[in-house]
């Protein structure tokens, strides 16, 4: 059919929220070495137009509000260029929510740092 599978856009939305994570100073291979665990507990996406094989596309991440032990994210996937014709046209929008854990995977209290505390 040359449309991109529904599923694609998970492993995208994780792309966009490590490189948020990135840009903020961090990564999540260090969050992991500290014994913090970020884990989906919740994905909402709305599909507004197919994304095409080939298509250029960009993943616009932010984060929307934390508690102690939650992260909330939305996204916009953007398709920025067709077959050389550029564009700018949200194709999706989507929402996560994950849930800090330690390495046995009991909630635990997310770092002050990662929701923007001193």
């Amino acid at each position: 059919m040359g449309v991109v599978h529904h599923s694609s856009y998970l492993p995208w939305m994780e792309m966009g929220r490590t490189e948020l994570l990135r840009a903020g100073g961090a990564s999540y291979a260090e969050l992991e070495s500290d014994g913090v665990f970020l884990v989906v507990t919740k994905v909402e996406v709305k599909y507004r137009r197919p994304l095409k094989y080939d298509d250029l596309i960009e993943i616009r991440t932010k984060m929307d509000k934390g508690s102690k032990v939650k992260l909330h994210h939305s996204y916009e996937i953007v398709l920025i260029d067709r077959l050389g014709e550029a564009a700018d046209e949200i194709c999706a929008i989507a929402k996560t929510e994950l849930a800090c854990v330690d390495v046995n995977g009991s909630i635990r209290v997310l770092p002050g740092w990662l929701l923007g505390e001193s």
